[in-house]
């Protein structure tokens, strides 16, 4: 018991990494080589194109790449004290297997009432179906699943978790436009055998850690295929995702009918728990960058504070501050199966604000002074510590 209390004095830190996964999402696409010549497009029209779409029905394979820029994280969770409380076929803790590494997935949708996601591991397959008012989860490595009956207005809507869809994605990033945003249309490009334009979204505002988003946008459709988020940083890109095959007519019926096989564990209502505790924590933001990316990436991040939380900034340089009221732990006393994770972690820096650690990756960097304050945004090291130096 001692041990699990002195290692939650580090969960902050820790929790970094999980807020940057957390402005993610889950997001298919990846791209196919070749530059199809289209008819020329404006970003306006292309953008209208995109909010035209109504795409009710597709089926396919993405792969998605996820490159946080952090060190591995495995056997961390034992060390917090967690592991073993929850099923191994809830979707809460199965889908963060998507924000590390490739990963192979097969997506069926007919309308909002029907959905599936298939995530593949070798010879293991984790399936999420949503049919009607019904959610079931299956793990096939475990043998077991779990069941959610859901209300009649959330199963109109569709089960937490299916519902980061490309164009939604798309959407919540489009509303971000604005004076701090370019927004152009960058060429065109092949996803899955399509024809596509590229949208591509950069800020104005120096010190983002956001280099560009780019849209690949189906020319015939409408429908976001392909969703891209690169680094200042360089190097592999935060997120590159991509259908390698899709197709716009309905899926079989049959592809959403489940039974959870004969001898498998079932348990009832835990997607349910884990869906109300989700909406909690996120405020109730409809998608995966809450009220967009760079102004909801500051919203979702006050949100977990409360009033407790000033947000800094505006748009892509949103910075959200927090006092614990504690002094900051010193890694010394962290336990043993931290130390060297925050040591690969966390970066020593000092100003004007004193000293603290600055915990980083690709996205999002948080810094933690030694009086207690906690500064987070998908900013770079600088505009943290510049931040920190003027509010001191």
């Amino acid at each position: 018991m001692a041990q699990t209390r002195k290692a939650s004095r580090f969960i902050v830190p820790v929790a970094v990494a999980g807020v940057a996964a957390a402005t993610i999402g889950l997001v298919p696409a990846l791209a196919a080589s070749g530059d199809p010549d289209l008819p020329e497009i404006t970003a306006a029209q292309l953008i209208e194109k995109i909010a035209a779409s109504d795409t009710q029905t597709l089926s396919g394979t993405f792969r998605i790449s996820t490159d946080l820029g952090l060190p591995a994280l495995s056997g961390l969770a034992s060390g917090l004290g967690g592991g073993g409380g929850t099923p191994s076929a809830d979707p809460t803790e199965k889908l963060t297997q998507l924000f590390s590494g490739s990963h192979t997935l097969r997506v069926a949708a007919d309308g909002p009432d029907r959905q599936k996601l298939t995530l593949l591991d070798g010879s293991d397959e984790y399936s999420l179906v949503h049919n009607g008012a019904d959610v079931w989860a299956y793990d096939s490595k475990s043998r077991e699943a779990f069941h959610e009956k859901l209300s009649g207005d959330r199963g109109e809507e569709g089960p937490e978790g299916l519902t980061g869809t490309p164009k939604q994605l798309a959407d919540e990033v489009l509303k971000a436009a604005g004076d701090t945003t370019s927004v152009t249309v960058g060429g065109t490009a092949k996803v899955a055998g399509r024809d596509a334009y590229q949208l591509v979204i950069k800020p104005k505002q120096n010190g983002s850690t956001v280099e560009s988003v780019k849209i690949a946008v189906d020319a015939a459709t409408g429908t976001p295929l392909k969703f891209t988020l690169a680094s200042v940083e360089g190097g592999k890109p935060v997120l590159d995702a991509g259908f390698t095959k899709v197709d716009f007519g309905r899926p079989a019926a049959s592809e959403f009918d489940f039974k959870a096989p004969k001898g498998a564990k079932v348990t009832e209502g835990a997607a349910e728990k884990a869906g109300e505790g989700a909406g909690a924590e996120s405020g109730g933001h409809g998608g995966p960058f809450g009220d967009g990316l760079p102004g909801g990436l500051g919203g979702s991040l006050a949100d977990l504070g409360g009033d407790g939380v000033n947000v800094i900034g505006e748009g892509w340089t949103t910075i959200a501050k927090l006092d614990t009221g504690a002094p900051a732990p010193k890694t010394e006393d962290a336990p043993k199966e931290f130390q060297g994770f925050l040591d690969s972690f966390g970066d020593k820096v000092s100003g004007k604000f004193g000293s603290g650690t600055l915990f980083k990756t690709k996205l999002v960097n948080a810094l933690l002074t030694d009086d207690g304050k906690v500064y987070v945004g998908a900013v770079t090291k600088d505009t943290l510590v510049n931040a920190a130096n003027a509010a001191k």
